[in-house]
């Protein structure tokens, strides 16, 4: 069975504060370790009110402190934000308390808004350095770094936590160059992981292409049930895009029964299209298809929902599977 793994985003429920989502992400990982899957990853969102995960460094290392054996991640840190020495310090920091359990998901996003790139000091352009950054970022942890001559990353330099690329934009092409495994969506062109493959040089980070597929998926006792499981999330992203804020996840019944304005009500299902639910048997057959289809050496989940209990046991249901 392809290994299954997590992306947590600690999102905010309606009437939770952040400070408990990220305690629920932290309860959640253990879970996840018990449950067997392989990675728990989470993520850098800044400035969005019902999105708790803005520090993933910070809270990668709570996570790791709260379990034993999943390997801990960012997915990702997005690193036209950051200056590459601070990333290697911190990513060598994670990986000398937890040796071997570290991933190092990367992203070259940059803020949404004028705003937040301004208090990050970065502008849209800093996502075009991409390439540039992450060969700095590499060089600090294999010493090979001319930038800054007699300047290390301590304790980074010497170790090699587990690095990805998400394929954001140009990602997939710069994973390829750099010789480093890549994370695309489901909604990726169906030979985007070919493409990929074709394109890749081996490199001391990874001998061969490795293709990890993030998926929205949830698992109920019905079709009908697990359907549900995705609507809040689903309603938070149509929201956003009508009115530029990702609300706290609210019930899907509550959801269902609000008279959305008709472009909301059509992104809402529009971000439903792509994800996969169904009962344990439906989910399983899909779940074949998606990674014959997209390459996937690895599936990495996404779905949250309202209800913690509900997420739980669907991923409960989902971990049975494998």
């Amino acid at each position: 069975m392809t290994p299954l793994s997590i992306l947590d985003r600690s999102l905010v429920r309606q009437g939770q504060s952040p400070a408990s989502a990220l305690r629920d992400t932290v309860r959640f990982a253990r879970e996840a370790e018990k449950l067997g899957y392989h990675r728990f990853w989470v993520s850098e969102h800044h400035s969005v009110p019902g999105v708790a995960g803005s520090a993933p460094t910070v809270l990668a290392a709570a996570v790791a402190a709260a379990t034993s054996r999943i390997r801990v991640g960012t997915g990702g840190v997005m690193l036209p934000n950051h200056r590459p020495l601070v990333v290697a310090e911190q990513f060598g920091v994670l990986e000398s308390l937890h040796p071997a359990r570290i991933d190092m998901g990367l992203g070259r996003s940059v803020g949404f808004t004028g705003g937040i790139r301004k208090a990050l000091g970065q502008g849209r352009e800093a996502a075009d350095g991409f390439s540039g950054q992450l060969a700095e970022l590499l060089g600090f942890f294999t010493g090979a770094q001319d930038a800054y001559p007699g300047v290390h990353a301590l304790p980074a330099e010497g170790l090699r936590p587990q690095v990805f690329v998400l394929a954001m934009g140009a990602g997939a092409d710069i994973a390829a160059a750099h010789g480093l495994p890549l994370v695309i969506g489901g909604g990726a062109p169906d030979g985007a992981a070919a493409r990929y493959r074709a394109a890749f040089r081996p490199s001391e980070w990874s001998a061969a292409p490795y293709v990890m597929v993030a998926a929205n998926i949830a698992v109920g006792e019905t079709s009908e049930q697990a359907a549900l499981l995705q609507v809040p999330e689903a309603w938070s992203t149509a929201h956003s895009r009508v009115r530029g804020v990702f609300p706290p996840l609210r019930p899907p019944g509550e959801i269902l029964r609000m008279d959305l304005p008709e472009r909301e009500r059509a992104l809402l299902e529009d971000a439903r299209k792509g994800q996969i639910s169904g009962t344990a048997d439906e989910v399983a057959t899909r779940l074949r298809d998606l990674v014959t289809v997209k390459g996937a050496d690895e599936v990495l989940v996404t779905m949250n929902t309202y209800d913690l209990d509900d997420r739980l046991e669907s991923y409960r249901r989902l971990a049975a599977l494998a």
